[in-house]
């Protein structure tokens, strides 16, 4: 048994006596309360402040301020103070001081004479007339780190000293504060990530928008981009002129992230507004320079191609500002690149003409043009060589049987296959010389309505439902039966992307939409592996095993379904197919 030396205790008044404890029931108690309380809010502000009055007043002190720590200066700030002085905003150094001593070691502390501590900084009483006689202070930990500190002022009873009581109680607290406080944190990033990720949906659903809507197969002039991350540099347009004649364009815009996104959408909309009156491509390309040099971000630039159409004679007027070559690709199969006549845009004044932006004239000659950006040439295969420009028309040759947009696809299938991830946006567009037949596959053309090349992600379906919502409004279709063909159709291309380009996140499909005497068509085409169509069958309620009820809901609400025949190594193509006439008859008649 230790003695007592004479004269009663003479331990150090600021050491802790673990022997002390708090009453488990009022520990628990006073626990419960303030989680309870610090719940409510996920405020820092109101967090902290309620955490420290909380504290306080449980304690019994007369005063008390919160501290956290800067990471990035290595200093105590302090953020809550309770009592007749308000000290927010004063900040000491990580280690300094009572406070920052116990931020340093992790630790707690009590000092019931302040008087005799040599740690103890009289500066803020001086300042503020307060008088401070003892301390308790702890620090909060999260993860065995400390995020700051609780220190308390006077003990409002028993003679204004704090007891080893309140230090263990104010240990207890201070770590529930600590955590309060660090999930508060916690859930003002995620709420701001939120606004992020919902600013940069817009943003995408946005710039998105500005591109073409989809064409019938039999147009002349098609594209495809497809961005490396949410936002893209890329972007490609075409619109009809008064006359007839196609304008055509594409872009590429220096450098990533949202100032490239900025720039491609504002060239981007310049080329559309101003194309509809300034009709020649060279005088096009000089006014979008001009406005771009005028507010373009320094050492932002653009490279660009512009030209039109004219669809009965095939002859294309063309200017090139510092963009790849284009290809020309004849019926005899040679490629023909095109050089530009200018540098890009946004660096230099350029004027249309011969000593600046020049107009080319070409003619198609029953052949094709393909515009593209440095990420098509430039794209890593699956050995991890390059596709280049050579690789890019060894594809559109042997495809030169498929129509534009499939071979645009077929590119981009090439590219995406590898499972490896891009870092550069892929942008094509095709020049079709609208006088010849080649138009790939020879099925009838006249009744698409619709053709819609998305990217095989979870994503992109909400874009395959709206397009499936406007066609089936476009044939007529009833409210019931449009909701009904919009699951069918969104259920195939929901299989398309969990089960065909599952190994991958950069797979392509494209969902044609064709509408003729009664009757609405899907056909829905992939590049991925053939499909095994024995697993493919419905499988019905009373089946036994699990699975395939997808394809039991697609059989149960369209009239025909079936896989069509596709060259090897060309994916797959499902065809789905309502008689509208006939739903709607039965509608009338129940």
């Amino acid at each position: 048994m230790t003695k007592i030396p004479p004269g009663g205790d003479r331990r150090d008044p600021n050491r802790f006596d673990r022997r002390k404890t708090l009453p488990a029931s009022s520990h628990l108690e006073l626990l419960s309360k303030m989680s309870g309380h610090l719940a409510v809010t996920l405020n820092i502000e109101e967090t902290i402040q309620k955490a420290l009055d909380l504290i306080v007043q449980f304690v019994k002190a007369e005063g008390g301020a919160l501290f956290l720590l800067d990471s990035k200066t290595a200093t105590l700030v302090c953020k809550a103070s309770a009592g007749p002085i308000d000290i927010r905003g004063i900040s000491v150094g990580a280690g300094e001081g009572i406070v920052g001593q116990c931020v340093a070691g992790n630790s707690s502390r009590i000092v019931r004479d302040v008087a005799q501590d040599p740690d103890f900084d009289h500066a803020v009483d001086e300042s503020t007339g307060f008088t401070t006689r003892s301390i308790l202070c702890a620090a909060m930990t999260v993860h065995d780190s400390s995020i700051g500190a609780i220190e308390l002022v006077n003990k409002r009873s028993e003679g204004g000293l704090f007891s080893d009581t309140d230090l263990l109680m104010l240990r207890t607290l201070s770590s529930a504060a600590g955590l309060a406080i660090h999930n508060a944190y916690m859930a003002e990033d995620l709420v701001e990530q939120e606004r992020v990720s919902r600013e940069l949906e817009l943003a995408t659903e946005m710039q998105r928008s500005l591109l073409p809507v989809s064409r019938p197969k039999t147009f002349p002039v098609c594209g495809i981009n497809l961005p490396a991350y949410e936002m893209s540099g890329d972007f490609y347009d075409f619109f009809e002129l008064d006359g007839g004649r196609i304008y055509f364009g594409l872009g590429d815009v220096s450098g990533k992230g949202m100032d490239a996104a900025l720039l491609m959408s504002k060239t981007a909309s310049l080329f559309r507004c101003l194309g509809k009156t300034i009709h020649e491509p060279d005088v096009l390309l000089a006014t979008i320079n001009r406005e771009l040099c005028e507010t373009a971000i320094h050492g932002m630039f653009v490279t660009m191609v512009c030209g039109t159409l004219d669809p009965v004679s095939g002859e294309v007027h063309m200017a090139n500002a510092g963009h790849e070559p284009p290809l020309i690709h004849g019926r005899d199969g040679s490629f023909t690149p095109i050089h530009a006549s200018a540098p890009p845009l946004g660096i230099m004044h350029l004027d249309a003409g011969t000593d600046g932006i020049s107009n080319q004239t070409l003619n198609l000659a029953g052949g094709a043009l393909y515009i593209f950006t440095d990420g098509v040439t430039e794209g890593i295969l699956e050995d991890g060589s390059r596709l280049g420009a050579e690789g890019f028309q060894d594809i559109i040759q042997e495809r030169a049987d498929l129509s534009p947009q499939e071979r645009l696809e077929a590119v981009v299938s090439v590219l995406s296959d590898t499972g490896r991830k891009r870092h550069d946006d892929i942008t094509l567009l095709a020049v079709n010389d609208p006088s010849q037949s080649n138009t790939g596959e020879a099925a009838d053309t006249a009744d698409l309505l619709i053709q819609h090349t998305f990217q095989a992600r979870a994503e992109a379906l909400h874009e395959v439902r709206e397009v499936v919502s406007r066609a089936c409004e476009a044939c007529g279709c009833s409210h019931a039966l449009a909701t009904d063909l919009i699951i069918a159709v969104g259920e195939a291309c929901q299989n398309v992307v969990r089960h065909a380009y599952k190994d991958t996140q950069d797979g392509v499909a494209t969902l044609e939409i064709h509408c003729k005497g009664g009757i609405i068509e899907f056909r829905l085409r992939d590049s991925a592996p053939p499909v095994d169509r024995d697993k493919l069958k419905p499988k019905w309620p009373e089946d036994p095993g699990c699975g395939g009820m997808g394809i039991c809901l697609i059989h149960d609400i369209m009239d025909e379904v079936e896989y069509l025949p596709v060259p090897p190594g060309q994916g797959n193509l499902l065809c789905m197919v309502k008689h509208i006439e006939r739903d709607n008859s039965n509608e009338t008649s129940n």
